[in-house]
């Protein structure tokens, strides 16, 4: 088996490349590379293909729309996490036995979407989509709690930033493969053919070692009281909120900023064929770059500073927005500008991505860390859920380029609060 202890023995100091590298190629990025790819695949299905689908078989829009309610089990999945902490399955531990049974649940699910006619057996699909939800949003879970517990601190950053960026890349399999395959294919091979790229996520799971945590709760009470015992007695009560506070608004500006992109673009008077060329070339190679870019900065620099430095760059493009704005209100929005633009934003969510999600896993205890992990997630979701509705209220109240100013000032809560969160001149936890 691949081993993936918990406690993997520290990495020496970088001097030079090599170090670096030797960490970017180790089994344990190999690891995050095959479950982010695991992780990210089943979502990108159900708001993606599944749109795809039922508007290629004559499904009404609003029918549509309502499929999108089946990601809820994504911002409510803490509520289940404590039985992933609690309980085995297979004998295969905590979580591998999860993962297995997830992945086999989503393989079955997914590929037998497309056998059904959404005309006549639309339930069926329904059943089938909340099943593949809940499995994904569980295998999540516990893919986030092995990827924790199988690195140092020191790791946490290449190694989640590794993971959002596989996260990121499989969405191309059903947002544009199994789209491109659907012009040649009846939709159940599309569906069967999309399954079967999470067999290499599965295959890991057999492989690989389950780690070795020391602590974990014998009982269910444990499982669902002492996550939070555990948080609050570590930090405080007030230092309990803070980090609360802190997740709530880190992101909040640069999310509530993207909310709107695409009607953005087009009252700017850019065509949908020049907005997908810039948003997906331009956008999502930038992301993917911003995120290897700050795992391997993290390295150097360490989490606490990254918070800082990644923060503002994700916060700088919110006034690039409203410049954007401002210059679309003269009629001189150039495409350059919107492609300079889109990229300095992808690239700062790359980086501030990268920095945010190994923070939260920082503060995580290894006994507990699917719950813990789960909750603070699923917290740091609840702008994107809430906030991003009102934003077109708000547009429509101000106008764009007020809305980005508005945006940026949300998201300086945030930075603020680093102060508490994460001196500067403090070191990061070993």
């Amino acid at each position: 088996m691949i081993s993936s202890s918990a406690t993997p023995s520290p990495q020496p100091q970088d001097k030079g490349g090599r170090g670096i590298l030797q960490e970017i190629f180790s089994a344990r990025m190999g690891i995050c590379l095959v479950t982010g790819f695991s992780s990210g695949l089943p979502l990108y299905v159900l708001i993606v293909l599944l749109a795809a689908f039922l508007k290629d078989s004559g499904v009404d829009l609003k029918i549509i729309g309502l499929f999108s309610l089946v990601t809820f089990p994504y911002t409510w999945k803490f509520l289940w996490a404590p039985l992933t902490d609690r309980f085995q399955l297979w004998g295969l531990g905590r979580r591998r036995g999860w993962m297995l049974t997830t992945q086999i649940v989503l393989i079955l699910a997914i590929g037998s979407v497309g056998l059904f006619n959404p005309q006549h057996s639309l339930s069926i699909i329904m059943a089938l989509v909340c099943l593949t939800a809940l499995a994904s949003a569980t295998q999540d879970i516990v893919i986030d709690a092995f990827r924790r517990e199988i690195l140092t601190d020191r790791e946490l950053g290449l190694g989640s930033s590794l993971f959002v960026n596989a996260y990121r890349i499989a969405g191309l399999v059903p947002g544009s493969l199994s789209l491109i395959a659907a012009d040649f294919f009846p939709w159940h091979y599309v569906f069967a053919g999309t399954a079967l790229f999470m067999l290499p996520g599965l295959i890991l799971t057999l492989v690989v070692s389950e780690p070795q945590v020391s602590l974990a709760p014998k009982t269910l009470r444990q499982a669902v009281v002492e996550p939070f015992a555990d948080f609050i007695t570590r930090k405080g009560w007030g230092g309990a909120l803070l980090c609360l506070i802190f997740v709530f608004f880190y992101k909040i500006g640069d999310s509530m900023a993207t909310a709107l992109a695409t009607p953005f673009y087009l009252d700017l008077g850019f065509s949908l064929s020049v907005i997908g060329i810039v948003a997906k070339n331009v956008g999502i190679w930038s992301m993917v770059a911003g995120g290897m870019l700050g795992g391997i900065l993290m390295l150097k620099i360490g989490i606490n500073k990254a918070l800082w430095l990644f923060g503002l760059a994700q916060w700088v493009p919110i006034l690039g927005f409203a410049l954007l704005a401002h210059m679309g209100g003269q009629g001189q929005a150039s495409v350059w500008l919107l492609a300079l633009v889109i990229g300095a934003e992808a690239l700062g969510t790359g980086l501030g991505t990268a920095a945010f999600v190994s923070y939260i896993a920082r503060e995580c205890t290894p006994a507990f860390t699917a719950t813990q992990f789960a909750l603070l997630s699923s917290f740091s979701a609840v702008p994107r859920t809430f906030c991003n509705a009102a934003t077109g209220f708000i547009v429509q109240a101000v106008g764009w380029e007020q809305f980005f100013y508005i945006c940026a000032l949300l998201a300086l809560p945030g930075m603020l609060l680093l102060f508490k969160i994460a001196p500067w001149g403090a070191d990061d936890k070993n």
